[in-house]
């Protein structure tokens, strides 16, 4: 059996060109999680819809989380009890910047405590959501590995990724999961 992944999209939700659609799409297998109110979401809503989501696994998942959602899991993992396999956390942002979402609520104040699971940041040197040092502080906090792919934006369509194969790699070497489709 291969480890379940659930897919975290974040602020907004990730589009049609969005890294994590097309690997969804890529690995049918694999399941989003429908965290509701994209445009204006509250931290315990989405934490409720994630532990929905986790006891809907058959065993432990990965999670695949980006922007917002990184929040999310860090406040997940703060309350819950729940297991999971590991969390693949992509550009995290900081509450602080200029450009965190107004209508995004409960998310400010971000738990620096060691995850019980194992996880790896990605982050870009010039993200406008949260600068490398945010994401460098976060995972030091979280017991987390980082990886700084470079000057990459947001790690998103928007900043060109589509696809994104390389994070593809960097998922399947963190995960060792052992794909079923599309490989």
């Amino acid at each position: 059996m291969t480890t379940p992944v659930l897919i975290l999209p974040g602020f907004g939700n990730s589009g049609p060109y969005h890294w994590q659609t097309l690997w969804g799409l890529r690995h049918p297998d694999w399941q989003r999680v429908e965290l509701g109110h994209w445009d204006s979401p509250v931290c315990d809503d989405w934490i409720s819809r994630l532990d929905v989501g986790v006891k809907a696994c058959p065993t432990p998942p990965i999670l695949v989380a980006h922007s917002l959602a990184c929040l999310l899991v860090a406040h997940w993992a703060s309350r819950s009890s729940l297991a999971i396999e590991g969390a693949f956390l992509v550009a995290v942002p900081d509450p602080q910047s200029e450009y965190f979402p107004a209508t995004a609520h409960g998310f400010e104040s971000v738990p620096m405590e060691p995850f019980a699971f194992r996880s790896l940041v990605v982050a870009s040197m010039n993200d406008s959501f949260g600068s490398l040092a945010h994401a460098r502080d976060c995972a030091i906090a979280w017991g987390s590995g980082l990886v700084d792919i470079g000057p990459a934006g947001h790690i998103n369509a928007e900043s060109g990724h589509g696809e994104w194969h390389e994070g593809h790699d960097l998922f399947q070497q963190f995960g060792s999961v052992k794909i079923m489709s599309g490989e």
